[in-house]
């Protein structure tokens, strides 16, 4: 623990735990994400079935041990999701030990990291909030936790229209149009998006903590897999490394050439 591979171990690890759990659960016309060791589970199983299952899970390994919360509503990362009464209704969770420190606006980084953190704040709001109510209380939860910040209003409001400009709108937001600005930014793929075709079943996705001694680890990590799989049927498998920061506010992926 505490290692910057940490994260590159457990998701090696529960990359092959959770094969035959997939498998399971797609043939059941349900959806399974996971990342590192959060699991989310949308199926339409009664709960006395769903339990059941996740003891039989709990057999595959023993040093795996899966925890059940399910329910109508549940928390994933920094997503809530509630089925209300048949209609999804999403909004951004944050931790009780939640506490709005950003990166400091005086502080001696380069301006492209301080506008980028506004700027995915806000889009982050807009794609994780399903209503628009909601999301005017996180843009603005948003606003006063940059101003304590010492973000600069102004500073603030450029980088929130920068995101409607990236995106080609060029009108405010209202209840009666959220919805399909929303879709709009939700559908339009990012450079990373539009290169890598993801196919959770060849790929597996490897994050590790960035520090100044890891700066070589995804081009050594390659060299090694190369060296060590490359007749082996585990070199199916298409590893993708990435970094994150401690705020999840973004993720740079390193893709295997």
């Amino acid at each position: 623990m505490g290692s910057p591979l940490t994260l590159t171990l457990a998701n090696f690890y529960m990359f092959f735990f959770e094969q035959n759990i997939v498998k399971q659960i797609t043939n059941s016309g349900g959806l399974y994400v996971r990342y590192i060791d959060d699991i989310f589970l949308a199926i339409n199983w009664p709960i006395r079935h769903l339990h059941k299952q996740i003891d039989q899970w709990n057999k595959f390994d023993s040093n795996i041990k899966l925890n059940a919360q399910a329910g109508l509503s549940i928390n994933f990362l920094d997503l809530y999701i509630e089925n209300n009464n048949g209609q999804l209704f999403t909004k951004v969770y944050h931790k009780p030990s939640y506490e709005p420190y950003f990166l400091p606006f005086n502080s001696i980084h380069p301006t492209h990291m301080k506008k980028n953190i506004p700027f995915v704040m806000l889009l982050r709001g807009i794609k994780y909030c399903s209503t628009f109510e909601e999301y005017i209380n996180e843009r603005e939860k948003t606003r006063m936790a940059l101003l304590l910040n010492k973000y600069p209003g102004n500073f603030i409001n450029i980088q929130f229209n920068r995101v409607f400009r990236k995106h080609g709108i060029d009108q405010s937001l209202t209840n009666e149009n959220y919805n399909i600005i929303r879709e709009k930014i939700i559908n339009t793929p990012t450079r990373k998006e539009e290169k890598i075709i993801i196919n959770y079943g060849k790929m597996m996705f490897v994050h590790f903590t960035y520090c100044s001694n890891m700066k070589n680890f995804p081009m050594k990590f390659h060299e090694l897999w190369n060296k060590y799989f490359i007749d082996s049927p585990i070199n199916e498998v298409k590893p993708i490394l990435g970094t994150r920061n401690v705020n999840n506010l973004q993720r740079r992926l390193v893709q295997n050439k």
